[in-house]
């Protein structure tokens, strides 16, 4: 069984959780196994699907294969911390061990465990789909260059004085394998997709396209875009709204021309906030549904 990685991104406020719950839910009601994580310190899964989560893997009541998790950064850090010097405690003393998890204290350590939590959901094969809730884009550009970074850090430290801002590379080097088959796959459109969600507002296509090119300049292409929050047609009969609809269409429009070679979708607004089972199959009937499907 080959795994579908897809990632959402986009800044605050643009329904990004929204249209990667959507699409959770799209997926588990075609019968796949689906799995939602959330890398995003305000995580909000719970909420959504009005359960508790936590950082455990949590089976969605009321619907059939569809699994979340929200990574918890401080909880994850204890647990690589704990991984990365459990094998030390029978051939070290007291001091040595100190001083080992202190360097594993340094300011990326935190980063770098909550990376290495999520790439641990890139290396198996339980999920027939895993949905990557990101942070804000500024954090998920951070979060996908990490294994660039520390793979090419772990390399030259090796060769020098074996220290990292993570500890001694002899702690972390097996990692460096981890990392680099981490970056194949985010790199392999066959098996990864990239989704910016986004407003239909000049400033939300400005900053897509920028973080667009980001991605691409460590190999990662976007696959995807999702306008949300568009005004319905059947809406915009008041001069009011047949403006701001008038405004919203100019905005797609310019948004095809910009990302001509990258699958657009549109979601209009719905009269109520999209939260819940019955919500998010009725929004992925919109987002999927005829003439607006990628698949």
């Amino acid at each position: 069984m080959h795994t579908k990685f897809i990632f959402f991104s986009g800044k605050g406020g643009v329904g990004k959780t929204s249209m990667a719950c959507t699409t959770a839910v799209h997926y588990a009601k075609q019968g796949k196994k689906t799995l939602i994580v959330t890398t995003d310190p305000a995580a909000n899964l719970s909420d959504v699907f009005e359960q508790e989560i936590g950082h455990k893997i949590t089976e969605i009541n009321d619907i059939d294969k569809l699994f979340a998790m929200e990574i918890d950064p401080d909880q994850a850090t204890q647990e690589y911390k704990e991984r990365s010097l459990a094998p030390l405690r029978e051939l070290f003393d007291e001091e040595m061990l100190r001083i080992a998890d202190e360097q594993l204290s340094g300011p990326c350590t935190e980063e770098m465990a909550s990376f290495d939590k999520f790439i641990d959901f890139m290396d198996g094969h339980a999920y027939e789909v895993i949905i990557f809730d990101t942070a804000p884009t500024g954090h998920t550009i951070r979060l996908l260059e990490l294994p660039v970074d520390w793979s090419k850090h772990i390399e030259e430290s090796a060769k020098g004085s074996g220290q990292t801002c993570m500890g001694p590379v002899a702690l972390i080097q097996e990692s460096k394998e981890k990392y680099d088959k981490a970056i194949n796959k985010l790199r392999n459109p066959e098996i990864t997709e990239f989704v910016f969600v986004m407003q239909p507002e000049q400033t939300s296509i400005e900053e897509t396209l920028r973080a667009a090119k980001e991605l691409k300049t460590i190999g990662i292409e976007t696959t995807r875009v999702i306008i949300n929050g568009l005004i319905p047609k059947e809406e915009a009969v008041n001069p009011f709204f047949k403006s701001k609809y008038e405004r919203q269409q100019l905005q797609v429009e310019k948004t095809r021309e910009i990302f001509s070679n990258v699958g657009i979708q549109t979601m209009e607004l719905l009269d109520t906030e999209i939260k819940g089972l019955k919500m998010f199959a009725k929004s992925a009937t919109k987002l999927y549904g005829g003439n607006n499907t990628h698949e």
